[in-house]
C-alpha cells in the first residue's frame, strides 16, 4: 500500500506540474528544450554556440524560420525557474570566442530562455499565435539519466546488474579492490559505518576510473557518485552495491539493510526530484556523444556507449502529445542524437559517422520503439575548430583537416604551443558500419576498428567585422539540429 501511495502522489504531482505548464504556454508559448551529453560530448559548447549564432545572426541555411526572414527579433529573458541556476552563457561564449579556450563543463543542472519573435507562414496561425516562442534550455549532465532506470530496479536487481557489469572486459581489472572488499564482507552482520565508507570510497574509485580518458566508458551509474556537489558525504551517497546477495530479504540493522535503505533514499531524494522538477516537463531532447572517442578506444568503449544509449532511449517516454492527453501526461515527441566533433574528420566521413551513430541506437530503437515520436541522428560540431584542405603524400592526394593543437598535444613525436597550426590526416571510418561492430560481443579481438588518430584543437579565431563585431560562430549542421528540434514550433 504504502507504494501504491507514493506512486499516486508522484503522479498526481506530475499531472499539476504539467497543468500549470500547460496554462503559463497559452500566454507565452514555450518549449522547454533538454540538453544532455554522454562522457565528454560538449553540451556546454552546443548550447553556447546555438545561442551566439541565432542572437549574431548566424549562417544558419537550413534553419527556415531564420532563413526565410520570418524571425524578427532575438532575446535572452530571465529564466521562468528562480531555484534554478542560470546557464552562464556569456562567460562561456567569452571563453571561446575571446580566450579560444573550450569553457568548463557544467557539472549540475542549469538553465536558459531565449525568445524569438516571428511571423508565422500560416495566415490561419497569424490570426491566433502572438508570434513569439520562448525556449528553455535545460542543461543538464548524462550521468543524471542514465539514473532514471534505477527508478525501476530493487537493490537486489541494481546490485547483481552492476556486479555482473563489474566482472566483464576492462571493467574485470578496475573493480578488483571494489568487489574484493565488497564479498569479504559479511552482509548479514550489524552494519558498521566505517564499512559503509570504504565501500561507496571504493565503489566511487572504480566508476571514475571506468569514466577516464582512457577508458571512455559511458554506463556507470549512480550518477551522483561521479559528480556529488553538495550531497558529497551524506548518507544518500554512502552506499555501494553488494555482491552475491544471499536469498531472502535483509537482516535488519545488517550492513546490507543499511545500502538498501541508502540506495533507496538515493531514489527518493535524488533521482525522483530530477525527474518530476525536470526531465518530466521536457518537449524536446537532444543528446550528445562522442562516437569517435568511443571508436577510438577500441570494441568495449563502443559497445558500453550502445548499452548507455539503450538505457537512454528507454528512459524518455515517446509519443506525440495531443491536446487534452498531454495536460496530464507530457511526452517528449522529438529526440535528436547527435555526434559531435565533425569537424576531426573530412566532410567524406560525416555521413559514415552519421550511420555509425545510428547503428549504435538501433538496438535502442528496435528494444523501445518510438511509435509516435521524431527520432533522428546527425553527425554535428557545435563549433567548427578546423577547416578542410588536401595534401599530396607518397603519390597520394590525402584529404586533411588543418587546426591549432592544444598546448601539450603531440602528434608524431612533435609536441604543439597551442599558436601553430598543422595538417592532420585522421584516417577513414568504415563506409559499411556494421564492420565495426561485427563480432564484438563473442569475438571483439577481431573486430575492424579502424586506425584513428584525433588531436585536441583550440577554438577557432573569430575575425572581426569592420565595425569590430565579431562573427558568429562557426559550426557544421547546427542549424539543421535547430530545424528538427524547434522548426515546427515557428512555423
Amino acid at each position: 500500500m504504502p507504494s501504491l501511495l507514493t506512486r499516486f502522489s508522484d503522479d498526481a504531482r506530475l499531472a499539476l506540474g504539467t497543468l500549470t505548464d500547460r496554462a503559463s504556454g497559452f500566454v507565452n508559448p514555450t518549449l522547454r528544450l533538454g540538453v544532455t551529453g554522454l562522457s565528454r560530448a560538449g553540451k556546454t559548447v552546443f548550447i553556447s554556440s546555438l545561442v551566439h549564432n541565432l542572437l549574431n545572426g548566424g549562417r544558419l541555411p537550413v534553419f527556415e524560420a531564420v532563413r526565410s526572414g520570418r524571425v524578427s527579433k532575438i532575446r535572452l529573458e530571465p529564466q521562468p525557474d528562480d531555484a534554478v541556476p542560470r546557464f552562464q552563457y556569456e562567460d562561456h561564449i567569452a571563453a571561446l570566442v575571446g580566450d579560444r579556450v573550450w569553457p568548463d563543463s557544467t557539472r549540475a543542472i542549469s538553465q536558459l530562455r531565449i525568445t524569438l519573435d516571428y511571423e508565422s507562414a500560416s495566415g490561419w496561425n497569424r490570426m491566433f499565435s502572438p508570434g513569439r516562442l520562448s525556449i528553455d534550455i535545460v542543461d543538464y549532465p548524462g550521468e543524471w539519466l542514465l539514473d532514471l532506470p534505477l527508478l525501476t530496479q530493487d537493490f537486489r536487481a541494481f546490485s547483481n546488474k552492476t556486479a555482473g557489469r563489474a566482472k566483464t572486459g576492462i571493467r574485470a581489472e578496475l573493480s578488483t579492490n571494489w568487489l574484493s572488499l565488497a564479498t569479504s564482507l559479511d552482509v548479514t552482520a550489524p552494519a558498521v559505518e566505517a564499512d559503509a565508507q570504504r565501500l561507496a570510497e571504493a565503489f566511487t574509485r572504480y566508476l571514475q576510473a571506468c569514466k577516464s580518458d582512457e577508458r571512455s566508458l559511458s554506463t556507470l551509474p549512480p550518477g551522483r557518485f561521479l559528480m556529488p556537489g553538495d550531497l558529497e558525504g551524506s548518507p544518500a551517497l554512502t552506499f555501494s552495491p553488494l555482491a552475491n546477495l544471499p536469498e531472502g530479504r535483509a537482516p535488519k540493522g545488517s550492513l546490507w539493510a543499511m545500502m538498501e535503505r541508502r540506495y533507496e533514499a538515493y531514489k527518493t531524494h535524488v533521482v525522483k526530484p530530477f525527474f518530476r522538477e525536470h526531465f518530466a516537463r521536457l518537449d524536446r531532447q537532444i543528446v550528445l556523444i562522442d562516437a569517435l572517442q568511443a571508436i577510438n578506444r577500441g570494441p568495449e568503449s563502443l559497445l558500453d556507449l550502445e548499452g548507455a544509449l539503450t538505457d537512454v532511449l528507454a528512459s524518455f517516454r515517446p509519443g506525440t502529445n495531443s491536446f487534452l492527453s498531454s495536460f496530464l501526461t507530457k511526452r517528449i515527441d522529438k529526440v535528436l542524437i547527435a555526434a559531435t566533433k565533425a569537424d576531426h574528420l573530412h566532410h567524406e566521413s560525416h555521413d559514415r559517422l552519421e550511420r555509425i551513430a545510428a547503428r549504435l541506437v538501433q538496438r535502442a530503437i528496435a528494444r523501445i520503439g518510438v511509435s509516435g515520436a521524431g527520432l533522428e541522428v546527425m553527425a554535428i560540431a557545435s563549433v567548427r575548430a578546423t577547416r578542410e584542405a588536401t595534401v599530396n603524400h607518397d603519390g597520394h592526394v590525402l584529404p586533411v583537416i588543418v587546426g591549432t593543437p592544444i598546448a601539450g598535444e603531440t602528434i608524431n613525436g612533435e609536441t604543439f604551443d597551442g599558436e601553430r597550426k598543422t595538417a592532420i590526416f585522421t584516417g577513414d571510418l568504415p563506409e559499411n558500419p556494421d564492420s565495426l561492430f561485427q563480432d564484438l560481443e563473442s569475438k571483439p579481438e577481431e573486430s575492424l576498428v579502424p586506425d584513428l588518430r584525433f588531436v585536441r584543437f583550440r577554438p577557432p579565431h573569430i575575425e572581426e567585422t569592420g565595425g569590430g563585431l565579431k562573427l558568429s560562430v562557426p559550426h557544421i549542421r547546427l542549424d539543421r539540429a535547430m530545424q528538427f528540434l524547434f522548426g515546427d514550433r515557428l512555423a
